[in-house]
């Protein structure tokens, strides 16, 4: 079997940590883990968190038209388009993914009605996955709707897309810890977990896969999807060119 080549692709990570930088996040730890692995493949990756940021609230693309001074959704949104996978990394609070989690999906609704060159909505193309990280159930609840959501904007999902880790039920060490009350913790909690290793490895590889499948074939053909057919009260039709 022939090694693919991922030397081509880029892949941002938005980690939506409530804690501000250089804070300690252990959503971070783990999304180090996915990165490293597309470090070796040579892929180009970049981290950010999004609580660092100066984020509007809002569904449009620039909050500053709507009464905001200040928004960089913009910045962070030609860092996405920039990258050719995404991946949201979140922490869980009260069973749901976190608040700046959200604010990320509601800030990619907001370039819904954005399109490429093709006339298709603009994220498609792209590759999303998550990472969730706790200590208490929530991470296939998470991923629901994280990734119905980056689907429904556009973005392309591929098998396995979601990992995490959330340790025991009730208060305990969180992701990466390397003590809990006054017990040193050898590996730090979380690294010696066979199954959040195995699923964010196979989440990380499935991403590049498919990432680089679409780049090579210029994303999706522009035949059925594109919203130019549509327009001014048109109506796809499979018998005329022009709604092609």
């Amino acid at each position: 079997m022939s090694k693919p080549d991922f030397s081509n692709l880029s892949c941002l990570y938005i980690n939506c940590t409530l804690k501000k930088s250089p804070e300690e996040s252990h959503t971070s730890k783990l999304i180090e883990l996915s990165a490293e692995i597309m470090r070796r493949e040579n892929v180009k990756v970049e981290e950010i968190r999004f609580i660092d940021h100066d984020i509007a609230t809002g569904v449009y693309p620039d909050m500053k038209e709507y009464g905001w001074d200040k928004d960089e959704w913009p910045a962070i949104y030609d860092k996405i388009m920039a990258a050719d996978i995404l991946v949201l990394g979140t922490p869980i609070w009260l069973g749901e993914k976190s608040s700046m989690a959200q604010k990320l999906i509601e800030r990619l609704y907001a370039m819904s009605g954005v399109q490429n060159d093709k006339g298709q909505y603009v994220f498609y193309g792209k590759v999303a996955g998550t990472l969730i990280t706790g200590n208490e159930d929530g991470i296939k609840h998470c991923a629901m709707g994280i990734l119905y959501s980056m689907q429904h904007v556009g973005f392309s999902i591929p098998p396995q897309a979601d990992a995490g880790w959330i340790g025991e039920v009730g208060p305990g060490p969180s992701y990466g810890d390397t003590e809990w009350k006054d017990d040193k913790l050898d590996p730090p909690a979380g690294f010696g977990s066979n199954f959040t290793n195995k699923n964010t490895t196979f989440m990380t590889y499935n991403l590049m896969h498919l990432a680089s499948s679409l780049k090579k074939q210029g994303g999706y053909p522009a035949y059925g999807n594109s919203a130019e057919g549509w327009e001014d009260g048109k109506r796809w039709n499979f018998e005329n060119p022009e709604y092609r």
